[in-house]
């Protein structure tokens, strides 16, 4: 049996959480506490260290799942997080453009520490102004051969074409290393 690590990361109540749980066949492990600043109430509560779920995509592979907390204050996580992972989801919340600055600067600080497939994931394009996936490569500077791809992380589906998305660059990656 094999085991992946994929980390999904992304600025604060981009849907990490959310996305995670979506798709668990376990009850997901989280460390959310309480959001205390004022300034940052737009939800009761964030994640703090990480999050953690599984996927069994079929008898020989299991996903673990790893999501990163969103504000700076607990960034020391990312690379701890990041540690044998063989792919990332940058999850962006499409519906607001005052964070997708800070996606950029998470989408350079990951592929800075290691040099794996990752996929951008254009969450909550459920909603009327929500910005399409090709405007988002755009604004975040992602090159043409990565993946911008539309997801609502609240539902299952849409999650799981994610991760195949993901999964599908990363064994291709795995194949080749095989040769």
């Amino acid at each position: 049996m094999q085991t992946v690590k994929i980390v999904v990361t992304g600025p604060f109540s981009a849907g990490k959480t959310e996305f995670i749980q979506s798709v668990s066949e376990i009850d997901v492990v989280s460390t959310e506490r309480k959001i205390s600043r004022e300034a940052e109430r737009i939800k009761n509560a964030t994640t703090v260290a990480m999050d953690f779920g599984r996927i069994t995509v079929d008898d020989e592979l299991i996903l673990y799942l790893f999501g990163t907390p969103g504000q700076r204050r607990f960034d020391f996580m990312w690379e701890i997080l990041s540690e044998g992972m063989l792919g990332f989801v940058v999850l962006v919340d499409s519906n607001r453009p005052e964070t997708f600055r800070e996606a950029q600067r998470i989408l350079d600080t990951f592929r800075n520490y290691s040099p794996v497939p990752y996929i951008v994931a254009a969450n909550k394009q459920d909603l009327d102004d929500s910005w399409p996936p090709e405007d988002l490569r755009i604004v975040l500077k992602v090159e043409p051969d990565v993946k911008v791809v539309p997801c609502v992380a609240c539902e299952r589906e849409s999650v799981k074409q994610v991760l195949l998305e993901l999964l599908y660059s990363i064994l291709d990656i795995m194949d080749h290393a095989d040769e």
